[in-house]
């Protein structure tokens, strides 16, 4: 028989989801015919797996341990955690609570891989947790550590990170309600002066991994009658359905002889939003070879070695929050930007 009594870190989900974290290599189907059969109690009582784990609930489980190995499978994983810890040394911790954490990714860092051989800012996380002593290897069966928004490889700044379910669960609403505030500095080409709103469509083409903006016609019906927008073939009417409204925000933070220093505020996050939406107004982003201009990237990539966007998340501001996040209400945490921007500044 397995045993278990439910921990702050495992409640607030669906019992079943929970059996199927720390059952994984049993089937839906199986679980809930051993809930009918209560060979899987929920507090001594019959369950239906439809409900939410608290903290002090306990879950049996009256299977043979040779049962119990199979279908919970070993936890593996941890070597390669400690490595991914040990590996990436420049990553830094700017706040962190029990529930939270939020890193400084430099550029070149994955948030999340992409292919099972990279490493990456999560399983650098849950090195860490496990090297504090925070997470144990047997708390992965339950729920593992992960960023709730990721920036592209060679975009640097803030990460936000979930250490438990219920700070996951947290920072997806903030992110959905789009009640925190995110803010990125940023070098574009020309002169910019004025703060400006843009709005558009953002369809992605997912083998090329780029996307194309789409601008927002006089009525806001474009999303749902395709057949006006320009450009848009037969081929591309089925992405152009699956559009993303945007909107970015920015103001200049300084002129310089050609370029200029963006503070942008992403009202809506979608992946490469901020590069394809400003270089389809005319202001490709510094160092950006995907969406920008290639012949002023040269320039300055032969100069001062810039060889991908620089475009640093710098800032996030908390709404005012209740408890169990008060420690985080109203609050503003800001990263400084890589040296590289102080570089080319000026430059000409």
């Amino acid at each position: 028989m397995y045993q278990a009594t439910i921990t702050e870190r495992e409640s607030g989900q669906r019992f079943d989801k929970y059996l199927q974290r720390i059952l994984p290599n049993a089937g839906s189907g199986f679980l809930h015919k051993m809930l009918r059969k209560k060979n899987i109690t929920l507090n001594d009582r019959k369950a239906d797996g439809s409900e939410k784990t608290a903290v002090g609930d306990c879950v049996k489980i009256f299977f043979a341990q040779e049962t119990l190995d199979k279908f919970m499978g070993k936890v593996s994983g941890e070597t390669v955690y400690r490595q991914a810890y040990g590996m990436l040394t420049d990553i830094r911790i700017i706040f962190e609570n029990d529930h939270i954490l939020i890193a400084d990714k430099p550029a070149g860092v994955l948030s999340q891989k992409a292919e099972k051989t990279d490493v990456s800012l999560n399983e650098w996380l849950i090195g860490y947790l496990l090297e504090k002593g925070s997470l144990s290897e047997a708390d992965l069966s339950f729920y593992k550590p992960s960023v709730c928004n990721r920036l592209d490889r060679n975009t640097s700044g803030m990460v936000l990170c979930a250490k438990t379910l219920q700070g996951a669960q947290f920072l997806s609403t903030l992110l959905k309600d789009r009640i925190l505030h995110k803010y990125y500095q940023l070098y574009v080409k020309g002169h910019i002066e004025g703060e400006h709103l843009i709005k558009g469509y953002l369809v992605k083409d997912e083998k090329r991994n780029k996307v194309v903006i789409k601008p927002v016609s006089a009525s806001d019906s474009l999303k749902h009658d395709i057949s006006t927008v320009q450009n848009v073939g037969k081929r591309d009417r089925t992405n152009f359905e699956k559009s993303a409204y945007i909107q970015t925000k920015y103001k200049p933070l300084k002129i310089e002889a050609d370029k200029t220093l963006l503070d942008v505020e992403l009202i809506t996050g979608k992946p490469h939003q901020i590069r394809a939406h400003l270089a389809s107004i005319g202001h490709p982003l510094l160092g950006d070879y995907k969406y920008g201009d290639r012949t002023w990237n040269e320039k300055y990539r032969k100069q001062f070695g810039v060889k991908s966007q620089l475009l640093h998340a710098y800032k996030v501001v908390f709404p005012t929050l209740d408890a169990p996040f008060a420690d985080l209400s109203g609050r503003t945490f800001v990263c400084e930007v890589p040296e590289i921007f102080g570089c080319v500044s000026n430059f000409i």
